[in-house]
């Protein structure tokens, strides 16, 4: 990145007296500024001025097997949004906001709060949205000559674990998934329990196919219901060593029933921080640890609550592996995300980055370059820019799931991101059962195919035996 060449004058202690050291004390909090600092203000704003904002939509390809699986449902996961911010050091911060998948997209009026602002004043405000806030960091540590984890804390991590991830598949791709990300060095896969799937055969299949070292989470958001019905298919699933965390196995504002999951099943149960309240998730320890994203600010204090608790987390971070890259330095900086962080970059054929992301035995280095510690590749962005949607695409898809004895359902998309997901919470598929399969029905153009979209739109639909 380009650098001012007179800021080379100014020592890493002078640029961090000017305002960064008091980051993590300060900034974080409400009243980010003390009085004592007002003398090294003037510093700290020549500096730290936000000259630029550009922004770049791109529509990234998925690799072939999630293509298939992602297109099912959330195939408008492929737009993301490249953000940049030139300051008055002459330096340049980068970061992403995957558009339909994130905790906030900046818009033109956060574009214009930040224009003109000292960076170091407004970058913990997540209010600003992913990939704003993302830059804002990225061109305040780059400009400081450190890595954003020093503006978080202390780092206590030298590594971080990191799972694969991706979403509910066949048995087979499930299967391939596994042993490709053992391949590349994870000992973790993060999926989706579904009831328009074969659980057991998922789980067998991939117990098959790589070694007890490599751990499967699986996520029910909320899907098997009850504690009454989902408990004796997770004793039965967690049979096999592969099987490490459930997520969300029936809805967290159910108390006793997840505190009769803790009971019953030896995986660990790890719930979304916040419902239900945390005071009430800790208080009725109804669970082991938590899923925990959103913006830097946030992230800080769901840390510190998790450690005062001494419970473990994964972060849950979503994007290409610009966002993955902005999750390593939480790892690095947050003493209890110890459990595999989900970025699910692997979705795509490539992460946006100059260099990959190596992992080793399921970790990865918390790097200890400037900003991120990595640089976009510039050719790739290029490659695959296109014009921002006016709104969330949104093609026809008609899904069919099938079960042994000829009963086919057939659901299609109505506009809700969760449209397939909802039926499962709310009851309207038919519960788990042995060998059932999905698969998209691709658009042949016949009446048949249209007629049975309409019909599917309303809601699942129902034919055979």
């Amino acid at each position: 990145m380009p650098r001012n060449s007179s800021l080379t004058q100014l020592s890493r202690r002078e640029l961090l007296k000017a305002g960064l050291v008091a980051s993590t004390g300060l900034i974080a909090s409400d009243h980010w500024l003390a009085p004592s600092q007002a003398a090294t203000w003037h510093v700290s704003d020549k500096w730290f001025r936000v000259l630029k904002v550009d922004r770049t939509t791109v529509r990234l390809p998925f690799r072939e097997t999630p293509a298939r699986n992602m297109d099912r449902e959330i195939p408008h996961w492929r737009w993301t949004e490249v953000i940049e911010i030139e300051l008055t050091s002459g330096v340049t911060g980068f970061g992403e906001t995957l558009l339909y998948y994130t905790w906030g997209v900046p818009d033109d009026e956060d574009i214009r709060r930040v224009l003109g602002k000292n960076a170091i004043e407004v970058m913990w405000d997540d209010e600003l949205g992913a990939g704003l806030q993302m830059a804002l960091f990225d061109a305040v540590a780059r400009t400081s000559g450190v890595p954003i984890h020093a503006l978080l804390g202390t780092k206590v991590h030298e590594t971080t674990p990191v799972a694969w991830w991706n979403i509910d598949t066949s048995v087979e791709d499930m299967a391939a998934e596994c042993v490709e990300a053992y391949r590349q060095g994870y000992l973790a896969y993060k999926s989706k329990g579904r009831p328009w799937f074969d659980v057991w055969a998922q789980v067998e299949a991939v117990a098959k196919a790589v070694p007890e070292s490599f751990h499967i989470a699986l996520d029910f958001n909320d899907t098997l219901l009850d504690a009454e019905r989902g408990i004796p298919i997770l004793k039965e699933l967690e049979q096999y060593p592969q099987v490490a965390i459930w997520e969300t196995p029936i809805f967290q504002t159910d108390i006793q029933g997840n505190q009769a999951i803790r009971r019953e099943c030896r995986a660990p149960v790890a719930m979304h921080y916040g419902i239900p309240d945390p005071f009430v998730a800790l208080r009725e320890d109804i669970c082991d640890g938590f899923v925990v994203g959103h913006g830097a600010k946030e992230l800080l204090q769901t840390g510190a609550v998790a450690a005062m608790a001494d419970k473990p987390f994964w972060l849950q971070l979503v994007g290409t592996g610009i966002t993955a890259a902005w999750s390593l330095q939480f790892g690095g900086a947050l003493t209890h995300a110890t459990w595999p962080a989900v970025n699910c970059h692997q979705l795509f054929e490539h992460d946006l980055l100059a260099e990959p992301i190596k992992v080793e035995a399921g970790f990865t280095t918390v790097p200890d370059r400037p900003g991120l510690g990595f640089e976009l590749n510039r050719d790739m962005i290029e490659r695959y820019r296109v014009d921002k949607p006016i709104s969330r695409p949104e093609p026809p898809r008609l899904i069919e799931t099938s079960w042994p004895d000829g009963r086919r359902m057939y659901i299609a998309n109505n506009g809700q991101v969760n449209f397939m997901l909802t039926a499962g919470q709310e009851g309207t598929i038919p519960y788990f059962e042995r060998g059932v399969d999905t698969r998209l029905v691709p658009n042949d153009g016949s009446s048949q195919w249209e007629e049975l979209y309409a019909a599917a739109r309303k809601g699942p639909y129902f034919v055979g035996a």
